[in-house]
């Protein structure tokens, strides 16, 4: 793991815990956030476009045998589904973007189902100048939702309601490479959900985005 973000991802743990913490705590988080932003967003200048949707690891294990392209989507998909339909209990910046038609989509899922031929085949319809300006907005949201939460809101659970909306919304493949997480999610409390997608989530991913990127660079 990037050491910096490492350590960054441990400090914020910690100071989340307390609430005379709590705001250096959120502090890190979007700090944290930032430095991963600032390498994800480098890649649309630096790596090319066929690059983006590349499988160079096809048979590995791990989340480097994947593409860019679905990477970014993942991570995105992910933090939106959370941050809105779970936590704050609003539209999703997918929908409410418009992103599906624009991003020339042919899922509106997380991405966890799609088998490595699906993976190919969704990277390569994709549209990845609407897919960063997707992310973008998505992380810029989701930013803006975190540096609202109070300390007594860590404990809150996800609520039945809520659980109901996400199941009714289809953005969780009924497969059983991705069902899992609505159980996973709506087991944690907001507190744990900072913890994972918000933060090592991101971690995990972007550093196999950069294995792929040096495998390619090779």
């Amino acid at each position: 793991m990037n050491k910096n973000w490492s350590e960054l991802n441990k400090k914020m743990q910690l100071q989340l815990k307390k609430q005379d913490t709590f705001d250096d705590g959120i502090g890190t988080l979007i700090e944290l956030r930032r430095q991963i932003m600032d390498v994800l967003l480098s890649f649309r200048d630096d790596i090319p476009c066929a690059d983006l949707r590349a499988l160079p690891f096809p048979n590995a294990n791990g989340n480097h045998s994947t593409t860019i392209v679905w990477s970014l989507w993942h991570i995105f998909r992910i933090e939106d589904i959370v941050a809105h339909t779970l936590i704050n209990g609003d539209e999703q910046v997918f929908f409410s973007g418009g992103y599906k038609s624009r991003t020339a989509s042919p899922i509106i899922t997380t991405g966890n189902e799609l088998t490595k031929s699906e993976m190919s085949d969704f990277s390569e319809k994709l549209d990845t100048d609407e897919l960063y300006n997707y992310i973008s907005e998505e992380k810029n949201s989701a930013d803006s939702i975190i540096n609202r939460l109070t300390f007594a809101e860590m404990k809150r659970r996800i609520s039945q309601e809520r659980r109901e909306e996400l199941i009714k919304l289809n953005v969780v493949s009924s497969r059983e490479d991705a069902v899992w997480l609505i159980d996973y999610w709506c087991g944690k409390d907001v507190c744990g959900l900072l913890r994972m997608p918000f933060s090592r989530h991101w971690i995990m991913h972007a550093e196999a985005c950069i294995k792929i990127r040096d495998k390619l660079k090779k």
